[in-house]
């Protein structure tokens, strides 16, 4: 497989109405402490991830995605924001982000930053007024205190359970309860309040004063919830964040919507096609479409895709569904695979057993996956994504075909999930481990002093970039060669044809003037005539082999 040259992307700042970048891009998701450690404290950081920027050049992305960074507690990875206006220490310094920006720009990759807007930590100033503030006080009017409910309010207001497991109420020394979706340090903000959207439109306008190109809003559907808080009785076992069920009174009000139109106007207030993209876990397409109306966000992550079976009817379902809802609103469909709170594609397209989002794999896991077929998988799946029309999100450490690190020992675990649920749920630090960047350096070149917030599996040494940038069939070299292909065939930008005739296993359909089939079933098909492109696995002879996708000229 011939390593493809790098084409310039198109110069950050140029607007181009219709035809905005977000539209097409291929995005690169950061989760900066474990990208690349400058400082050898073992927690990547913004320095880290400025002296890799080439590489992400050279991998083609057009833009980056960074996890939280802000100052925090770190009581969930830096999605408990102590202030939204600062770095955490652990990261670097606003210089050191400002650099990073200016380094990412010089090389015409854009940069999206995470923004937390459902809760904040117990630890911001705005939390610890309130707690020293009397039960109806502007301070507690902030967030979402409430009376108890018995006697002596002794029961929490209602029946709500965190995400993370667990009751979503805390109570506070002066009897009062506060409510928490997640954990208890990270208490919801209450939108009713004009304070809280005053505050919000002021930390946007403090970032892209600074330059950044968009925001990923995380738990975009959850700020809002239904008046009176009833209790809920979900139809499934945990909603999923909102993905499994319907009518949940703290998942996707309708009141949701202004907000975003605000938000919408304050971008709209600076040059350069600035994005808002939402973290929406809601059960059908055309539900998610609803967050990216004309005057909404920008995009809206495709979760529908993304918890999508290897199944040719199910893909190709998902798929019309995604290209006929979004557009119908105005924005591309995105597509994603993988992100830092699900089981890394590559292990998790060949589990054997329900696995619902957040929980994670563990050694004692039913279904465990077979690593050759999930990689197999992953790289037909990622090759199918980035043939689509529209935007694709990239998760990272799937270049290098990372499956999800299933043997971690119970110790070094640091997800609430796994707290809370007193080990039932195995949580999310299966997908974090820190990157091997160099087989034979210290923590695989994460980090210069060999330590590794989470411990790096014996395997890294050989899925480390510096192993695979040397091998043309590598998973790395394919991510290199899809991402150009794309790119030149203005795939993006593209419209999708299906072609009938292929069999109940194969997906075939064209898309400008490339032709592509995936198999998704367990044996081999006929292979039409065609120069190959690229191919997720070798294709020789007139066969296209199971578990792989072509792209045919």
């Amino acid at each position: 497989m011939a390593l493809p040259s790098t084409t310039p992307l198109a110069p950050i700042g140029e607007n181009r109405p219709g035809s905005e970048w977000w539209r097409t891009a291929v995005i690169y998701q950061i989760y900066p402490r474990s990208f690349a450690d400058s400082t050898g404290d073992g927690i990547g950081d913004l320095p880290g991830v400025t002296a890799h920027l080439d590489d992400l050049r050279d991998l083609g992305v057009d833009a980056i995605w960074l996890s939280p960074f802000y100052t925090s507690p770190q009581n969930d990875a830096g999605y408990d924001v102590a202030d939204y206006c600062d770095i955490d220490p652990l990261f670097g310094t606003l210089a050191d982000f400002d650099e990073m920006l200016a380094q990412a720009h010089a090389r015409s990759i854009r940069v999206i930053v995470d923004l937390v807007p459902n809760h904040s930590s117990d630890q911001h100033e705005w939390f610890q007024q309130a707690l020293a503030a009397a039960p109806g006080s502007p301070e507690r009017a902030r967030y979402m205190f409430r009376d108890g409910k018995g006697r002596h309010g002794e029961l929490p207001p209602n029946n709500w359970e965190s995400v993370f497991g667990g009751p979503a109420w805390t109570r506070v020394a002066d009897g009062q309860w506060y409510l928490h979706l997640f954990d208890t340090s990270q208490p919801d903000f209450d939108w009713a309040n004009p304070e809280v959207h005053e505050e919000f439109r002021r930390i946007l306008r403090f970032w892209l004063d600074r330059g950044v190109d968009g925001f990923r809003v995380d738990v975009a559907h959850g700020l809002v919830k239904t008046d009176g808080l009833p209790d809920h009785f979900p139809s499934v076992d945990g909603d999923s964040m909102g993905g499994d069920d319907e009518d949940v009174p703290y998942w996707g009000q309708e009141g949701v919507h202004e907000i975003y139109r605000e938000w919408n106007r304050v971008l709209a207030e600076y040059d350069g096609d600035r994005a808002l993209c939402a973290e929406a876990w809601l059960p059908t397409v055309d539900k998610t479409a609803l967050w990216v109306r004309e005057d909404e966000m920008h995009q809206a992550f495709n979760f529908s895709y993304l918890v999508t079976d290897w199944d040719a009817a199910a893909l190709r379902e998902v798929i019309s569904e995604s290209l006929r809802a979004y557009p119908a609103v105005g924005a591309p469909s995105t597509w994603v695979l993988s992100n830092h709170d699900v089981v890394r594609h590559a292990s998790r397209l060949a589990l054997t057993a329900e696995n619902p989002q957040g929980h994670g794999i563990g050694p004692d896991s039913p279904g465990q996956p077979i690593p050759e077929v999930g990689l197999r998988r992953a790289r037909a799946a990622t090759a199918l994504m980035l043939a689509l029309p529209g935007s694709a999100y990239l998760y990272q450490g799937e270049e290098l075909g990372l499956p999800e690190v299933i043997h971690l020992p119970d110790e070094v675990r640091q997800d609430p999930t796994w707290f809370r649920t007193d080990g039932e749920r195995y949580g999310r630090d299966g997908c974090r481990v820190p990157l091997p960047w160099s087989s034979d350096a210290p923590a695989y070149g994460f980090s210069p002093s060999g330590e590794s917030w989470l411990p790096q599996p014996a395997e890294w040494a050989t899925l480390a970039r510096d192993v695979e940038a040397r091998d043309p069939e590598s998973t790395l070299s394919l991510y290199r060669t899809l991402i150009a292909a794309r790119r030149d065939r203005g795939l993006g930008a593209g419209t999708l044809e299906w072609l009938p005739g292929y069999g109940d296993d194969v997906l075939a359909f064209r898309n400008g003037n490339v032709t592509v089939l995936a198999n998704i079933g367990d044996t081999a098909v006929p292979l039409p005539a065609g120069d190959v492109l690229v191919a997720s696995e070798p294709v020789t002879g007139a066969e296209l082999p199971a578990d792989t996708t072509v792209w045919l000229r």
